[in-house]
């Protein structure tokens, strides 16, 4: 029904990605999403040996893919060697220079994909030998910049792409979650989408039962970009780099007091984790984008993946939409 340049090169049913998101996007989400016509990427994250070799295992036969966040996985390149020797289908990069890690996977035959936020991001990618590059607008959730909305940034790249390097695939990622949203990425000039909220809310992903009702009655304007989380679990992101989440107790009492925030952080810390595997969601991170306003249920992956691609379907060929 919807066949483009990113289904005919991966051999896919539907130009629909999943985002490799940490740690929601586990072995059996990943294979669902591939399983259902699209390209499951399992979230390598910040990176554990036992972590990858446990969700890949999970994923059984599936033809999946992974992605990590590059400048945590370059602490340890042997987690990239580990992920290259599943033989994924594709190999995606996020977060920071990939020229260190590209010729890598590259070399290996595996096509690399670069998430960006910048124009400069894009011909990085390009430099680099990447097979797709995934235009990330602000309405994300999870990290990214606070610069440009996904509406503008993907005819941006769009355009920029065609002048300089045509045959590289381009996707749109950021507050996509329905089949109007891929249609109008298609219209913008990408080749597909890469969905993670929608995917954050499914049966298979990795995420606390509490967390998942909590965000089937959120709406959008309940989201904000902020460094608390990343503070209060000790991780360095680059300074560039906020997270998008669900507004709650610890945003509120923490966000525009990052110093007093670092001054009890280990305290806090423990507080957060505690939280987050006992489904606090007043204190616990809830890591979504502006997209959770369109989500009211929580159903398997593979029903997202067809009622996007039908949806998404019927708009573009001007067809009813079966109820």
């Amino acid at each position: 029904m919807l066949t483009t340049r990113f289904t005919e090169r991966f051999d896919l049913a539907y130009p629909i990605a999943l985002a490799p998101m940490d740690p929601a996007s586990g072995g059996a989400l990943a294979a669902a999403v591939s399983h259902a016509g699209g390209l499951g990427l399992l979230g390598g994250g910040y990176g554990n040996h036992e972590m990858l070799e446990r969700e890949f295992s999970l994923a059984g036969r599936a033809a999946i893919g992974c992605g990590f966040i590059t400048w945590s996985m370059a602490r340890d390149t042997s987690l990239l060697d580990r992920a290259l020797a599943h033989r994924p289908r594709a190999l995606m990069l996020s977060f920071s220079d990939p020229a260190p890690h590209a010729r890598k996977v590259t070399d290996a035959g595996v096509p690399l994909i670069c998430q960006v936020q910048t124009l400069e991001h894009v011909q990085r990618a390009i430099d680099v030998g990447a097979t797709v590059v995934v235009a990330q607008g602000t309405e994300a959730g999870g990290h990214g910049f606070d610069r440009q909305a996904t509406m503008t940034f993907t005819p941006e790249v769009a355009d920029y792409l065609a002048a300089r390097s045509p045959s590289t695939l381009l996707l749109s990622a950021g507050g996509i979650a329905d089949g109007r949203g891929l249609a109008a990425a298609l219209m913008l000039g990408a080749d597909g989408v890469l969905m993670g909220t929608r995917f954050w809310a499914t049966r298979e992903a990795l995420i606390h039962p509490n967390a998942k009702a909590l965000v089937v009655k959120a709406r959008g304007a309940q989201t904000l970009r902020t460094s608390v989380y990343d503070i209060a679990r000790g991780r360095r992101w680059p300074a560039e780099y906020t997270g998008r989440l669900l507004v709650n107790d610890f945003i509120r009492q923490w966000h525009g007091k990052e110093e007093a925030l670092a001054a009890v952080q280990p305290e806090e810390q423990a507080r957060v984790e505690q939280a987050y595997d006992g489904g606090d969601c007043d204190c616990a991170n809830v890591t979504v984008g502006q997209a959770v306003g369109l989500i009211h249920d929580i159903p398997s992956a593979g029903e997202v993946v067809s009622a996007v691609a039908r949806q998404a379907s019927a708009l573009l060929h001007r067809e009813p939409v079966a109820a």
